[in-house]
C-alpha cells in the first residue's frame, strides 16, 4: 500500500458511519451476548485460543454478528477472507478457495472465510462451498438473520456450530451509546456532548435491541444539533425523538420475523387477548404485509380454534375479507380490526380436530364397508339390497331417527366431542343423547348374537326405534326422582342409554353401572370418559343376578334402575330379593321392561287380503303358542302375571304403567332370511321351527316369499309395549 492509498483508507475510516467506526476491535470491547461470550464460555475461549471450527452466527440485525467476525479477523493468525452473499457469485467463492489453498500450501496457515448473509447463497453456491468446508480448506463463519436450520444447506449446518445472538437489552444499548460519547478516537469524545438521561433511555428503547439503530440516531442528533454559548451540544428528549422518529419494524415477509409475528398473532387470538392480537396485526400491517394473507390466517383460525363454539365466526371473517376487497386500504383496516377482535373475544373450541382423528382411523384401522342401508339404492339396490333398511330422518319426529351410520367395527367410536363453550354447549346434550340412542338401537339390532338361536326371532320384537328409546330413557329418569346427590346404580347398562342420562343428571361420582362383558365396559369407558370435565364412569363387570364378581356391592344405593332387567329371569321376585342387599331401605327400583307377549306379531305385517283366512288363523295360533311356551322365559309373562307375582312376594308397587308404542320401521331383506333360514338347523331358525308343526315345507316357502315381496324393504308400523314400574320394599 503506497502513501496515497494509506491516506485514502484513513479518510474512509474517518468518514465511516458512527456505527461502523464504533465496532469493537477486541472481544473485551464487545457488549452483550453474555450467554455465549461471558468469561469461560465456549465461543470466547475458542476466539482467545485461536482454535476455531466452522461457525454460523444467527440473530436479528444490530446484535453483533459481523462485529464478532471482525474480532475474529483481528485475533486469529489465520488468513481472513470475507465476502457478502448478496454480491458474491461462484467465481468469488472459487477465488477465496484458491487463496485458501495457496496460503495453506505456501505459508502453512489456515484460512477463515466469512460469508455475510450466508442464507442469500442459492443451493448451487452452498453446495459449491460444502466440500472445501468439509476437507478443512476453509473454516466457514457465516452470518444470517434467518433460521439456518431452514435457510442454510443442512450439510453445511451439520458441519458448523450454531450460535444464536439475541437482541440487546436496553441497558446494553445505553452502554454502547456511552462508549460512543466517550471515545475520542472513533466516537464523539472530542466533542462536548451532553445526552439527557431520558434521551438516552428513549434511544435505547426505540432501537429495540439494535445497537446500529441507536448509534445511527445518536450520530444524527449530534451532527444536526448546534452548540450553545459554552460550546456544548445538548441532546434533549425532543432531539432524540426527532432523530429516531419511529422504530424500524423488524419484519421480513420471507423470513423468521414473518413467521414469528404471525405465530404471536394467532397465539394471542387463541389466548383471547384482543390487545396483543391487535398489536401483532398492527405490526404486520405497518411492515407492509398483504392484508389478504392476514385474512387467510384468520379464516383458518375461525375453523381451527373457534370452530363450533361460535359457527358465526367463519361468516364474520369471510364477510370482513369480502368487505376489505370492496373498500381496500386504508379504510379496510376497520374490517381487519373487526375480524381480529371477533376472533379474539369469541369462545374457543378445537373440536374440529375430530376430522383428523377420523383420517387416522381410515389410514390405520380396518374400517369395514358401508352398511347396506347407507348404500346407493339407485343403481343396484334391487339386486343386492343396497339402501334397504334406510330410515328417512325427515319422516320422523324432530327429523331424527336412531339408525346405524358407522361400520360395525366402529360402533361406539367417538370422533367429535362438543366442548362446553359457546354454541357447542347448547348442542352438547343433544349430540350425546342421539349418540347414546343410536348405540342402544344398534345393540338391539344385534340381539341375535347375544340371545342365541332359540330366541333370535323374538329378540327382534325387543328392538327399539330412536323415538321409543328417547321416551323410555326420559320416563325412567323421571320416575327415578333424581337429585344431584342421588347414589344410583344402572343395571344392564351395556347399551349406554341410561348411563349417559344419569351422568348428566347426577354428580358423576354418584353414578355406578353394571355391564355383562369387558367389551361393553371398554366401549362405555371410551364413550363417557371426558378428562376435561372430570367425568370418569364407575363401571363394573358382572351378572346382576350374582353379586360376587361385582366390584361395588359394598355400597347401598338410593336408586337401582335398568332396562329389560327382569324379563330374562324365570323367578323375577326371587331375583329382586337378591337386589335388596344392594339398596337402602328407603330406596326404590325403577325398571322399564319390554313385553314380548304384547308386542308386534309378524303375521300382522302381511296385508290380510294376500293370505288365505284359514292359513292366517293357523299362523296366528302358532305365534300365540310361542309366546305362551313356558320354556321361553323372556316372553311367557304379561304385566298382569308379573304384578301378581310381585304382590304375592310382598313388594310395594309405587307406580305402574303399560305403554304401547307404534313406530315406523323398515324390515330389511336379511331380516326375512333370518326368520326363514334356508337351513332348518340354522341358529336363527326357531321361528320357522315352531311354525313347522302347523305348516308343510311348501307352505312355509310360500309364507317366506310373501314376506319377501310384501314386507322386505318397506316401512311398517311396529308395535312395542313397555312396562314401567317403580318398586320398593315393604316395611
Amino acid at each position: 500500500m503506497n502513501l496515497f492509498e494509506h491516506t485514502h483508507e484513513k479518510q474512509i475510516c474517518k468518514e465511516a458511519p458512527l456505527a461502523d467506526r464504533m465496532r469493537p476491535r477486541v472481544i473485551d470491547e464487545f457488549v452483550g451476548q453474555s450467554h455465549i461470550l461471558a468469561p469461560g464460555r465456549l465461543l470466547r475461549r475458542a476466539i482467545q485460543a485461536d482454535q476455531l471450527s466452522s461457525l454460523i452466527f444467527y440473530g436479528p440485525p444490530g446484535t453483533g454478528k459481523t462485529t464478532l467476525a471482525r474480532i475474529i479477523a483481528n485475533t486469529t493468525q489465520a488468513e481472513f477472507l470475507s465476502i457478502n452473499a448478496v454480491l458474491a457469485g461462484i467465481a468469488d467463492i472459487r477465488n477465496c478457495i484458491e487463496t485458501a489453498r495457496k496460503v495453506r500450501t505456501e505459508q502453512q496457515r489456515r484460512a477463515v472465510l466469512f460469508v455475510d448473509e450466508v442464507h442469500r447463497f442459492n443451493k448451487a453456491q452452498q453446495d459449491g462451498l460444502l466440500p472445501h468446508v468439509e476437507n478443512g480448506t476453509v473454516i466457514l463463519i457465516g452470518a444470517t438473520t434467518e433460521n439456518p436450520y431452514f435457510e442454510v444447506n443442512k450439510a453445511l449446518v451439520s458441519r458448523s456450530r450454531i450460535f444464536q445472538l439475541q437482541s440487546l437489552e436496553s441497558s446494553e444499548v445505553e452502554k454502547i451509546i456511552d462508549q460512543a460519547l466517550t471515545d475520542s478516537e472513533r466516537g464523539f469524545g472530542d466533542k462536548k456532548v451532553v445526552l439527557a438521561p431520558e434521551a438516552r433511555r428513549h434511544l435505547a428503547h426505540v432501537a429495540g435491541g439494535d445497537a446500529r439503530a441507536a448509534l445511527n440516531a445518536l450520530e444524527l442528533a449530534v451532527l444536526t444539533s448546534e452548540a450553545d454559548s459554552e460550546d456544548v451540544l445538548r441532546i434533549t428528549l425532543e432531539v432524540a425523538e426527532e432523530s429516531i422518529q419511529q422504530r424500524a419494524v423488524l419484519y421480513d415477509k420471507d423470513g423468521d420475523a414473518h413467521f414469528d409475528t404471525i405465530s404471536a398473532f394467532i397465539k394471542s387470538m387463541r389466548g383471547s387477548d384482543p390487545d396483543a392480537a391487535l398489536f401483532w396485526m398492527a405490526k404486520m400491517v405497518e411492515a407492509g404485509e398483504d392484508p389478504r394473507f392476514i385474512f387467510r390466517r384468520m379464516l383458518i383460525f375461525a375453523g381451527e380454534d373457534v370452530g363450533m363454539a361460535d359457527p358465526h365466526a367463519l361468516c364474520v371473517v369471510s364477510a370482513a375479507a369480502q368487505a376489505f376487497d370492496y373498500v381496500g386500504m386504508p379504510e379496510g383496516r376497520y374490517h381487519l380490526a373487526e375480524a381480529c377482535l371477533y376472533l379474539s373475544t369469541a369462545p374457543k373450541s378445537n373440536s374440529a380436530f375430530a376430522f383428523f382423528d377420523a383420517i387416522s382411523v381410515v389410514r390405520k384401522e380396518q374400517t369395514d364397508e358401508v352398511p347396506d342401508a347407507l348404500k346407493d339404492a339407485n343403481r343396484d339396490g334391487k339386486a343386492f339390497g343396497h339402501g334397504e333398511g334406510y330410515l328417512y330422518p325427515h319422516a320422523y319426529r324432530d327429523h331424527w331417527i336412531a339408525q346405524q351410520y358407522l361400520p360395525d367395527v366402529l360402533q361406539g367410536r367417538i370422533f367429535y366431542q362438543p366442548s362446553e363453550q359457546g354454541f357447542e354447549a347448547s348442542i352438547q346434550e343433544t349430540v350425546a343423547r342421539h349418540r347414546e340412542a343410536q348405540l342402544a338401537a344398534y345393540f338391539s339390532q344385534s340381539a341375535s348374537e347375544q340371545y342365541g338361536g332359540s330366541n333370535y326371532w323374538e329378540a327382534r320384537t325387543l328392538g327399539s326405534s330412536g323415538e321409543l328409546l328417547n321416551e323410555l330413557r326420559d320416563r325412567l329418569a323421571e320416575w327415578s326422582e333424581l337429585s344431584r346427590n342421588t347414589l344410583a346404580l344402572v343395571l344392564n347398562a351395556g347399551d349406554g342409554l341410561l348411563l349417559g342420562e344419569f351422568l348428566r343428571r347426577i354428580s358423576e361420582e354418584n353414578v355406578h353401572a353394571l355391564v355383562e362383558t369387558t367389551e361393553e365396559k371398554q366401549l362405555l369407558s371410551g364413550l363417557f370418559n371426558k378428562p376435561a370435565s372430570g367425568i370418569m364412569p364407575k363401571i363394573a363387570v358382572g351378572s346382576s343376578g350374582n353379586p360376587e364378581p361385582f366390584e361395588i356391592t359394598d355400597l347401598l344405593f338410593e336408586r337401582i334402575v335398568g332396562r329389560n332387567v327382569l324379563q330374562k329371569h324365570v323367578d323375577k321376585a326371587a331375583f329382586l330379593e337378591i337386589l335388596k342387599s344392594w339398596i337402602l331401605p328407603e330406596g326404590f327400583f325403577v325398571f322399564g321392561e319390554t313385553v314380548p307377549a304384547l308386542c308386534q306379531r309378524l303375521s300382522d305385517l302381511i296385508p290380510k287380503e294376500l293370505i288365505d283366512y284359514e292359513f292366517l288363523r293357523t299362523l296366528k295360533t302358532a305365534e300365540e303358542e310361542i309366546y305362551h311356551d313356558s320354556a321361553i322365559t323372556r316372553s311367557n309373562w304379561t304385566p298382569s302375571t308379573l304384578r301378581e307375582e310381585l304382590e304375592s312376594a310382598n313388594w310395594n308397587i309405587r307406580r305402574w304403567q303399560v305403554k304401547e308404542f307404534s313406530t315406523p320401521t323398515v324390515i330389511p331383506t336379511k331380516q326375512i332370511e333370518q326368520w326363514f333360514p334356508a337351513q332348518p338347523d340354522s341358529p336363527h331358525s326357531s321361528y320357522v321351527q315352531h311354525l313347522s308343526t302347523h305348516f308343510t315345507p311348501e307352505q312355509l316357502n310360500e309364507l317366506r316369499d310373501t314376506f319377501r315381496s310384501e314386507v322386505a324393504g318397506k316401512v311398517v308400523d311396529w308395535r312395542s309395549v313397555i312396562l314401567f314400574m317403580q318398586l320398593s320394599q315393604k316395611n
